[in-house]
């Protein structure tokens, strides 16, 4: 740091506020130091850097499965977000969504010196005793029903199947089918909820739930027994991937959507619009989720109480798959 300082001509504690980005610095001022930094091949050193200041510049992020569209555009917007925040990503995938695997990535993320730690998580636990966070790691949870101290960013959930399931009530249709995700999915057991109490809002007594697991193998599964059913004019489906396998499973069985059967996905996918017909879905914000998840998790390692508003909306992209129920 001494030889930059010389070669550029500036004190040490200027050469140290280029180092750190800091904005203190006069643009002709930084510029020269960076020149410097390049002809002598100069690096900062995270590592003193970290000592010194007790920041590592790094995030850990839980995740227990990179399948699914939703984690992985949560995930690139977490690593973007992070990226621009100075801060590197440390990524720690759990095979089994029980609480030893979480208290197990947990103890590894503290072995590689994290500041805090996003998790992305869809099984209920983190409501349990037997789950411990560490004391003192700022940690932001996705996707899940922790209550507090856990701080969580989501999807509005009730409010997107609330539009979706009020959009066919104000169509005519009564006879509405849900076809959930499984048991173990916060995000499931919300939607089926939502689906049930909008519902019965209306008056109408919600029909079994079908329950599935997010594959398009178990909606055209579902699929396959609705089409026997006079009764069912419309389905809401917990994700777009099983609205595929209802869809696929009514067009093979001569069941004409919407004319026959109205159906609904939620996540809007970027292949939605080009099913047959294209699929009425809620759009979910997935890179806002991440974006936000971030900005909180900053919040927290800054000292600051994290933002209230943690909860994204969502909102209908209405197409073809859905219509009044024929008379």
């Amino acid at each position: 740091m001494a030889d930059v300082a010389a070669l550029a001509g500036v004190s040490s504690q200027t050469v140290s506020r280029v180092s750190n980005s800091a904005p203190n610095v006069e643009s002709s001022t930084r510029q020269r130091v960076l020149d410097a930094m390049s002809e002598l091949g100069y690096r900062p050193n995270s590592a003193a850097r970290a000592l010194k200041t007790g920041r590592f510049r790094s995030i850990g992020v839980i995740m227990f499965t990179l399948s699914t569209l939703g984690n992985m555009r949560t995930l690139d917007a977490i690593v973007t977000a992070a990226s621009g925040a100075g801060y590197t990503i440390t990524l720690m995938p759990v095979a089994h969504p029980t609480e030893g695997e979480v208290a197990g990535a947990f103890s590894r993320l503290q072995e590689e010196a994290v500041d805090g730690v996003i998790i992305v998580i869809e099984a209920h636990m983190l409501d349990r005793a037997e789950v411990i966070i560490p004391v003192g790691l700022p940690v932001v949870i996705i996707d899940s029903d922790a209550r507090d101290p856990y701080v969580v960013v989501d999807t509005d959930q009730e409010q997107g199947t609330r539009l979706a399931t009020q959009h066919l009530l104000d169509l005519g249709h009564r006879c509405i089918v849900h076809v959930s995700g499984p048991d173990t999915s916060f995000s499931a057991t919300r939607r089926e909820a939502a689906w049930a109490a909008t519902m019965r809002d209306a008056g109408v007594d919600p029909q079994p739930v079908l329950k599935g697991d997010w594959t398009t193998a178990s909606g055209y599964r579902h699929g396959l027994e609705l089409a026997r059913r006079d009764d069912v004019t419309a389905v809401v489906a917990a994700n777009d991937q099983m609205a595929l396998g209802v869809m696929h499973a009514l067009h093979e069985s001569g069941r004409s959507i919407p004319r026959d059967v109205s159906v609904i996905g939620f996540d809007d996918t970027e292949e939605s619009g080009s099913f047959w017909p294209p699929l009425t879905t809620v759009h979910q914000n997935f890179t806002e989720i991440g974006r936000r998840s971030m900005d909180v998790l900053l919040e927290l390692l800054d000292g600051r109480a994290p933002s209230r508003d943690r909860i994204v909306p969502t909102h209908l992209v209405v197409r073809k798959s859905t219509a009044a129920p024929r008379r």
